[in-house]
């Protein structure tokens, strides 16, 4: 049976039968598993293509021939993230421009993957082809093939009947499973099919791709001539629309934009199943299909509008993994959060292993987050049951985040396996002077200690909810301290700004970067320090036009091309708009949140609806549309939930279930129009939000509930 795209299916706008290029790469991406090709659907071999699963590559060559030829491509579509149709035709015969002969690959990918492969015969004369699909698998360790690493690897391939099997000979409990319907030849590395069709025939064939993990085939989610809209990742994705707030603007750009993020979200969520279901949110694909403390923290945040339950399964699954030990080689420690986590045959030896710890912010974002879900209407059990996860968090800031005991949080990687820049600008060179010199460890980042000192209030206030105000005292009283002797050692009164960080001699480093709008969003700054920063911020030097520069063009490492010295990431910019409207009292706060704002959603519609990790920073003057970054990962967590920081930042929504209030304060750009958030779940409550300008309404609250609209956007622990 060929998968079907039904017509009456509401339109999901930048989604559904999405056009593309015929050249680049298609990705498609549910939960752990994603496939790379090219717009025609072929998995080249010498590429970094490839379906890869558990982190390891499973197919490494994937190629369909008719006729001994490649055919040509005329268009590919992306009804969901995890599907794709490519629509290609028989190369001309010699001396006629047409082709008569259809050729329709349609995947989806789900723990494994299922091509359907049509062939229609649109002529008036009855037709002859033969199909050859090469297979091939490498089982290739990802950050191998991310790197270029990917050799030869031995692997044995097997036909047996319609099946063809290949295993890894180096690690005998990896493997791959090829079975195809409509009675393929099969030897070892090729399906083929001889088909015959009279006029206005059509011929079709199913071929699923099944992994081996530990040795046992992997239980199939992909049923035989099912459609995309009845798979199960379409159920999967169904059920977290019902489920998660609906969002959307009189603006096309916006609503469509957030029906795209409401997408990529659904599909690049992971549930552990050992876990009763728990799910968190995959940092991005390609490469990073998996748990990462940072990204998987910061996108929960951004996603708590949507659904709370995110941001619970991440913490709940970050306290699971958080250290206990001090392991030089993991860099783990105890009470430190996980960097990231990896499952593929080379883990043990990247980054010290399957389970890493080198990041310097994950803590603290870890005890941000816990207060802010219950803030969202968490359960109140399930976030005192991971109190004492968030007290050995701080005690990770205390005895070993903080090296020196200078009351500041500073990274030094434990050997030359780790990451030598561990905070979110983890690139060799993401941290440097003005004059474009590197920065000395041990490192102490300024958005760090602002995430500190969130960590602090944010603790405070669930001491205070749970009974315990000497607790709530105490930590008030260091967050105060930290806010400070952070005013005094980071800020710059000669440049207007806080240094990016302290090096190894405590030495500011002064280069201007997008670092300091993160002390805007955790609240660390003071209003005369903000002010200055609010001023620089606009200068052109940063704002690109499509969004802020990680690093302004007047700074001496500055690269537009680079990753972190000049490009722009769409999760960097909304936090910095969250920030501004943190400090919306003051002059020009509001104008360069809207500018910003609109520089992204722009950004955002020339990327068809979806923003990738970063792109590059060049003036819009000088380059619009924006440049691509050409390894960026597209969908990426923190990129695809950063509309909806934008939202509620501009709506100045700051929920307190424990409390019973909603506290707004809307500074909504003119062209957004009215938006709505329909079915946003506060705790036991179900509430809608509509708003335009600086009016906003709650709806849908019990008469014991408060709507504050009075106070200004200041949320204990950021925006």
């Amino acid at each position: 049976m060929v998968m079907e795209y039904r017509a009456d299916l509401p339109p999901e706008p930048f989604n559904a039968g999405e056009p593309a290029l015929t050249g680049g790469t298609t990705t498609l991406v549910e939960g752990t598993t994603f496939c790379l090709s090219t717009a025609d659907g072929d998995i080249g071999p010498g590429t970094p293509h490839g379906l890869f699963f558990r982190d390891a590559r499973v197919l490494s060559r994937w190629q369909l021939r008719l006729d001994g030829a490649a055919p040509h491509p005329l268009s590919v579509s992306h009804p969901e993230a995890f599907a794709a149709r490519f629509v290609l035709r028989r190369p001309p015969a010699a001396g006629s421009g047409d082709s008569t002969l259809l050729l329709v690959r349609e995947r989806l990918v789900d723990d494994g993957m299922r091509e359907t492969i049509t062939v229609d015969n649109l002529g008036r004369e009855a037709t002859t082809a033969r199909l050859d699909l090469h297979v091939d698998a490498d089982f290739a360790d990802l950050f191998a093939v991310k790197e270029g690493r990917a050799g030869r690897h031995d692997r044995d391939a097997v036909a047996t009947g319609p099946e063809l099997v290949l295993h890894d000979r180096g690690n005998g409990s990896r493997g791959v499973t090829v079975t195809a319907t409509a009675g393929p030849d099969v030897t070892p590395g090729t399906l083929s099919w001889h088909v015959a069709l009279p006029p206005g025939g059509r011929w079709t064939t199913e071929v699923v791709v099944r992994p081996t993990a530990a040795g046992d085939p992997v239980r199939p989610r992909l049923r035989h001539g099912e459609r995309v809209e009845t798979s199960g990742p379409a159920r999967r994705i169904r059920r977290w629309r019902a489920a998660s707030t609906a969002v959307a603007a009189s603006d096309p750009v916006l609503t469509g934009v957030l029906s795209r993020t409401r997408s990529d979200l659904g599909a690049l969520r992971i549930h552990d199943p050992a876990r009763g279901g728990r799910q968190f949110a995959a940092a991005g694909a390609p490469w990073f299909m998996t748990l990462f403390g940072r990204d998987s923290l910061l996108t929960a945040w951004m996603a708590l509008p949507l659904d709370v339950d995110l941001a619970v399964g991440t913490v709940q699954t970050l306290a699971e993994t958080q250290g206990t030990a001090v392991d030089p080689l993991t860099e783990e420690e105890p009470g430190r959060v996980l960097h990231e986590l990896r499952r593929g045959p080379d883990s043990a030896a990247v980054l010290g292993g399957n389970h890493y710890y080198g990041s310097v912010d994950a803590t603290p974002l870890f005890v941000m987050l816990l207060a802010e879900s219950w803030r969202w209407g968490a359960d109140p059990d399930v976030v005192r049951s991971l109190l004492p996860a968030a007290d050995a968090a701080l005690a990770w800031v205390d005895r070993h985040g903080d090296r020196d005991g200078d009351g500041f949080v500073e990274y030094r990687r434990a050997t030359d396996r780790g990451l030598a820049n561990q905070g979110w600008k983890d690139s060799p060179d993401g941290v440097n002077h003005a004059s474009g010199r590197p920065a000395d460890p041990a490192i102490a980042l300024c958005e760090v200690q602002g995430y500190v000192h969130a960590a602090l209030l944010g603790r405070a206030e669930l001491a205070e909810g749970f009974g315990d105000p000497a607790t709530a005292a105490r930590l008030r009283h260091r967050a105060g301290e930290l806010r400070r002797r952070f005013a005094e050692a980071f800020w710059l009164p000669d440049r207007g700004w806080y240094a990016v960080a302290l090096d190894g001699r405590k030495q500011p480093v002064d280069a201007l970067t997008s670092n300091v709008a993160h002390c805007l969003w955790s609240g660390i700054a003071t209003d005369e320090h903000a002010a200055a920063v609010i001023r620089r911020l606009a200068e052109p030097d940063m704002d690109t036009g499509y969004g802020l520069r990680t690093l302004a063009s007047t700074m001496g490492a500055y690269n537009p091309m680079s990753y972190h010295n000049g490009s722009v990431w769409p999760h960097d910019t909304a936090i910095a708009v969250a920030g501004l409207l943190r400090y919306a009292h003051l002059p020009g706060a509001v104008d360069l949140a809207h500018r910003l704002a609109a520089g992204l959603l722009d950004a955002a519609a020339a990327f068809g609806g979806r923003l990738p990790e970063l792109y590059c920073g060049f003036s819009r003057d000088d380059f619009s549309p924006p440049v691509p970054y050409p390894t960026s990962c597209s969908p990426q967590a923190w990129a695809s939930a950063s509309p909806l920081l934008l939202v509620r930042a501009c709506l100045g929504l700051s929920p307190h279930v424990p409390n019973r209030t909603v506290t707004t304060n809307p500074h909504l750009p003119p062209r957004w129009g009215e938006v709505t958030l329909t079915g946003l779940r506060l705790g036991p409550v179900t509430a809608r939000v509509t708003a335009a300008g600086e009016r906003v309404e709650v709806s849908g609250l019990p008469p014991d509930w408060t709507v504050d609209p009075a106070r200004g956007f200041e949320p204990p622990a950021g925006g």
